[in-house]
């Protein structure tokens, strides 16, 4: 038998369970399931979440490229942030990349000192340090780098996921998954992508979140992102601007660890809006359509790995895929494929474990 049809014969009847519907989750299921080529012997897969699109988290954040960790950055995230790039500059010479929600951004981060150049520098486009005729548009910040990225609207790429997952013949389900034995022994594998709930669900003391909100205006004339950062006030927790497909810029800066309040405040909009604007002057002419508040599932380190839950009949392998704090969209891909790694290596066991007479 060949290689490719060992591993799917191998997944054959294993059922999966994957716990979480966002960025993380789905990309995670579609890995998995186009490992095995959509072939009827790879495993039976059920999502399992709350919320799905159009209502979770991503739905509303912009969906800029570019890693914001909350630790040192270990090789593996680097590596999965270039795997992610790679993967969706495919997509951007196919005529329906609109559909998906990718489109290029190019534009600014800006420091009030000299920093190191970050790791993600070859990753993407043109990255280049800024001239002092550029710093001298940005009133109060004397160091900053320009390059060319992308943009992944998760209001559209989560609905494309779910279609092509659902063409593949992959199941959902709305259901508050509040510990992981429930989901056995109807299932052999789960894939924990909870986000900010696996501080809970784990538990993993370890998760916070990291409290955003945003004001969304239509401001048509924006073309670049523009991000800052303030060593005084932690390098993520200064003013962002970052315009979206159909001319309704996002407005951001705020980044408050172990608060779990959901609602939008007024402290935090004045905040925002002067922030931006002093950045920004024209945004002063913006009209508002929307705000939200959110939050990041924040970690020192993403949480990639397995673990076995239970023992005998009640015994259920589980793939942790969690803590990717703001920069879900940045790394999904490369984390579902060494998702898929991990399933594939769980599925050679459980082959191996079966008597060679049967």
């Amino acid at each position: 038998m060949a290689e490719g049809l060992e591993l799917q014969a191998s997944a054959g009847g294993l059922r999966v369970a994957i716990v979480g519907a966002g960025v993380v989750g789905l990309s995670s299921a579609l890995a998995i399931v186009e490992h095995y080529g959509g072939s009827p012997l790879g495993p039976t897969i059920t999502v399992f979440a709350e919320k799905f699109s159009p209502h979770t988290t991503g739905d509303y954040v912009a969906g800029l490229w570019q890693p914001y960790p909350h630790g040192p950055v270990p090789p593996a995230e680097t590596k999965w942030n270039w795997e992610t790039f790679q993967y969706l500059l495919q997509f951007l010479k196919r005529a329906d990349v609109p559909e998906m929600g990718l489109f290029v951004q190019s534009g600014y981060n800006l420091f009030k000192h000299r920093v190191p150049d970050p790791p993600w520098c070859d990753i993407v486009l043109g990255f280049r340090h800024l001239t002092q005729d550029e710093l001298s548009l940005f009133p109060g910040w004397s160091y900053g780098w320009f390059n060319t990225t992308l943009m992944l609207e998760c209001k559209n790429y989560l609905p494309w996921l779910m279609k092509k997952l659902t063409n593949y013949g992959i199941k959902f389900m709305k259901k508050k998954v509040t510990n992981f034995m429930e989901l056995s022994p109807s299932y052999d594998v789960i894939i924990n992508c909870t986000g900010v709930e696996a501080a809970h669900l784990v538990p993993d003391k370890e998760v916070q979140p990291g409290r955003g909100q945003l004001t969304k205006v239509y401001a048509p004339w924006l073309k670049h992102f523009y991000s800052t950062h303030d060593e005084q006030k932690g390098l993520y927790n200064a003013p962002y601007i970052l315009p979206g497909s159909t001319g309704v810029v996002a407005l951001g800066g705020i980044l408050q660890l172990g608060n779990w309040n959901e609602e939008v405040n007024d402290e935090d909009r004045k905040y925002i809006w002067e922030g931006c604007c002093k950045l920004v002057p024209s945004l002063r002419n913006a009209r508002v359509v929307d705000e939200w508040a959110g939050l990041r599932p924040c970690r020192s380190s993403i949480r990639l790995e397995r673990e076995t839950l239970g023992s005998g009949f009640s015994k259920v392998e589980l793939i942790h895929n969690y803590g990717h704090g703001g920069y879900g969209v940045t790394i999904h891909w490369g984390c579902a494929q060494a998702v898929a790694a991990l399933f594939v290596e769980i599925c050679d066991e459980k082959k191996r474990a079966v008597p060679s007479h049967l």
